[in-house]
């Protein structure tokens, strides 16, 4: 439970710092023979702050459960 507790801990933090992920996804939009005509979108994956909180809170219930045993 100590080392789940830890990574839920770890988590929290990082997704606290850094609220979303953002990548570049490349669609095909039309093919004519050997003419290829591409698309860039430019995409973003965000998570609320207190899902952060809520892992961290369960890191340290994680922790503190394994420590009565």
């Amino acid at each position: 439970m100590r080392v789940l507790g830890i990574i839920l801990i770890i988590v929290g933090i990082l997704m606290i710092v850094f609220r979303g992920i953002n990548f570049q996804q490349e669609k095909q939009v039309a093919k004519l023979g050997p003419l290829e005509i591409n698309k860039k979108e430019n995409k973003h994956i965000g998570w609320p702050t207190y899902a952060g909180g809520i892992l961290i809170v369960g890191g340290v219930i994680a922790i503190a459960a394994g420590r009565k045993k």
